[in-house]
């Protein structure tokens, strides 16, 4: 099955290699040029990566053995069939010699590409983790070919800048984001996305007018804030993804992205209290990011900061999967908001009635207190080394 927003091709013949689960380090040491790359990874991220470093190697194709078992692969199918089969939408890139995007491919497919069989393929992947460096290249593939057929269609859509110049350190930016897109109407019932993510928009809307007001009594910050509702959030972080191929601002002026996805509601967790917020990323590119907020939310608001998703590896991988992860992928400091799934969430159910708009409003008071504190702090945000 398809996965990408690839272009029209001919049949293109490839000979197949693989790559064990696709990293970068066990795809350094292979020739991938004209290659049709096999490997076996569930994750979702880990194949877009795995498939970016792949292309820029010189690879034709990616298939991904993304289930252990034939059964559960035709069961992924079966699950995902109006996913898979529905329109994408995509950036606009120009025309490649290498299409965009992978397949996935059952475990008896991987074996008749790689004429191996799968209890081989995973000990090759183990021999690699051991230190084998040729576990991979002993490995000697089908050839194959694959073809795609690509109808598209340009559709418009637009982020939303809004300015507000500082005062001694305006060439600095602090970067305020929320997602204003939604899923639309599914079978007619209309998805409002009032906590996803109407309430970040609604957030940083407030923060913005906070702001203007500081600046219009005297008191403005004294970096630029970018207050920046982004579109396409829903459909692979695109409006973001955009911003970060076409900065408004150079990169290496802006300070941080705090982002917000989701603070209106109490969502599930694993602790008692309502006053709380998961915070995520604050760490991961610079210790004093994490201070700072640490110290803010003592002094302002009080929250119970909870950093359950803070972790790279935890299995519902929320680092990557909101606008922020492409500010961080570009080594801008960030912090992503978030208060947890709940009952509601990507459903029609999804409405302003069940928002607790005192404990949105708290959330909202910790980023424009962090956002203050960063837009007026001494020198930018020492990195991690």
């Amino acid at each position: 099955v398809y996965s990408g927003t690839g272009q029209d091709t001919p049949e293109i013949p490839v000979e197949i290699v693989y790559g064990g689960t696709g990293s970068e380090a066990e795809l350094a040491g292979l020739d991938l040029t004209n290659k049709g790359l096999v490997i076996v990874q569930a994750d979702r991220i880990n194949i877009r990566n795995a498939s970016k470093y792949a292309y820029e190697k010189g690879a034709k194709m990616i298939f991904a053995v993304n289930q252990d078992s034939n059964e559960k692969f035709d069961d992924y199918i079966k699950k995902y069939a109006h996913y898979l089969t529905n329109e994408r939408l995509g950036l606009a890139t120009a025309e490649s010699g290498s299409p965009a995007g992978n397949f996935y491919i059952k475990p008896s497919v991987a074996e008749k590409l790689t004429k191996t069989s799968m209890d081989k393929l995973l000990k090759a992947n183990e021999s690699f983790k051991s230190g084998k460096a040729n576990a991979y290249t002993k490995i000697k593939g089908n050839k194959a070919s694959f073809k795609l057929g690509v109808e598209k269609r340009e559709v418009l859509s637009e982020n939303v800048l809004g300015f507000l110049e500082g005062t001694d350190l305006k060439d600095e930016i602090v970067i305020i984001t929320a997602h204003y897109d939604h899923v639309g109407v599914n079978n007619g019932k209309v998805y409002n996305g009032a906590d996803d993510d109407g309430s970040g928009t609604v957030g940083l809307l407030e923060i913005a007018e906070a702001f203007s007001m500081a600046k219009a009594e005297g008191h403005g910050p004294r970096r630029s804030i970018l207050f920046m509702p982004v579109t396409g959030e829903e459909k692979g972080l695109l409006g973001s993804a955009y911003y970060a191929e076409h900065p408004v601002f150079p990169f290496e002026n802006t300070v941080v992205d705090l982002n917000i996805d989701m603070i209106g509601r109490i969502g599930n967790r694993n602790f008692e209290t309502e006053e709380y917020v998961f915070l995520v990323g604050a760490d991961k590119l610079s210790q004093e990011l994490h201070d700072i907020s640490e110290e803010v939310n003592k002094t302002y608001t009080n929250l119970h900061l909870d950093y359950t998703y803070n972790d790279e590896d935890h299995p519902e991988r929320i680092y990557y999967r909101s606008d922020h992860w492409n500010f961080a992928e570009n080594n801008i400091p960030i912090i992503f908001y978030y208060n947890g799934s709940h009952a509601d969430y990507h459903k029609d159910t999804d409405t302003v009635d069940k928002i607790e708009f005192d404990l949105l409003k708290k959330r909202a008071e910790l980023v424009f207190y962090t956002a203050w504190e960063l837009a007026n702090k001494e020198g930018k945000l020492k990195m991690n080394e």
